[in-house]
């Protein structure tokens, strides 16, 4: 059994998949520490609509792997566990390339609870030893362009290449990026997934992996709240799912009932992103696609939820419902 595909970054901003024949589509998230595909949301949101499998992937840019793993999650949260995750591998300035990968894949592990797949292409795979990550579990999506140079449409069956070192085999195979598909004028990568879409989902959810495997917690995560006149600590604590005492340690606050306008505390949120509040206040650098992102919803639902004309006009403190 297995399912047809794309895989998707900026460079295709505007596809229409109602149009685009596909089963699941991977789409560019992040790169590096400062980017993000401004179509990710969008593109991923349709997909929901239209009932596709979702997938979504990191650039690396071969820096610092902890701080690109954290970059990574902390703009897919609305993703975890709905969408495969995939770090897209194709440094070759790295000295310690096993290393590297290694450190991301566990980071994003121990943040999600979640195994991210490793997109390398076929060269790559065999010119090191990726022995230690296909060990930890961490499965292969292999590129190799069987027939580089002939356009060609979906083909499930595409010859595999003969060596792909530390695995077995793949769970995905890009075979072409001169895919021609109804629907889109350009040029598309077209990828194969061995499996079914309950295996996607299983792989989605982290439930693919061995029963006595025992991840690590993730740390807890923080936001940062400004205390607004007629707040009290106790209804920002309600209000955020947490507890007085909690909020009260937290921010070194001796006495509960004086907190004053302007206050800035640390507020702890669930690790998997999902905030059970129904309100975020606007820190510095937020966008509305981007808190969308966070939160699971589109920025379309923000702006009707919240009265907002101008999505791109939002203001530090402003508070916003997000359910």
């Amino acid at each position: 059994m297995s399912m047809n595909g794309i895989d998707i970054s900026s460079w295709q901003s505007g596809i229409n998949l109602a149009a685009v024949p596909c089963e699941f589509v991977i789409v560019k998230a992040t790169e590096g520490t400062t980017y993000m595909n401004p179509y990710c949301d969008q593109t991923l949101t349709q997909a929901e609509e239209l009932g596709k499998k979702r997938g979504v992937y990191h650039y690396a840019s071969g820096l610092n792997a902890n701080e690109e793993a954290e970059y990574f999650v902390n703009n897919i949260r609305g993703y975890i566990r709905k969408a495969i995750l995939v770090l897209d591998w194709e440094v070759t300035a790295v000295e310690d390339q096993t290393g590297w990968v290694k450190r991301w894949l566990d980071r994003v592990y121990q943040l999600t609870g979640v195994k991210p797949f490793i997109y390398m292409s076929n060269y790559m795979v065999n010119d090191h030893d990726w022995g230690v990550v296909a060990d930890a579990g961490y499965r292969l999506w292999n590129a190799y362009y069987y027939a580089y140079g002939t356009r060609m449409g979906y083909n499930p069956d595409a010859p595999l290449p003969g060596e792909m070192g530390a695995w077995k085999e793949p769970v995905l195979y890009q075979y072409t990026s001169e895919g021609q598909l109804e629907g889109y004028q350009g040029n598309l990568d077209l990828d194969v997934f061995y499996g079914s879409a309950g295996d996607w989902e299983r792989y989605a959810l982290g439930e693919d992996r061995q029963e006595d495997e025992n991840p690590p917690k993730p740390p807890q995560q923080m936001i940062k709240y400004r205390i607004r006149y007629g707040d009290t600590l106790g209804g920002i604590a309600r209000r955020y799912g947490t507890t007085v005492t909690t909020l009260a340690q937290l921010n070194g606050i001796p006495n509960p009932n004086r907190i004053y306008p302007g206050q800035i505390i640390r507020i702890p949120v669930r690790s998997s992103g999902v905030n059970p509040a129904e309100y975020y206040v606007v820190q510095p650098g937020d966008t509305l696609s981007g808190i969308a992102v966070r939160f699971g919803t589109t920025y379309q639902k923000l702006a009707q939820l919240n009265g907002i004309r101008n999505p791109n006009r939002i203001y530090v403190g402003q508070r916003l419902r997000v359910r």
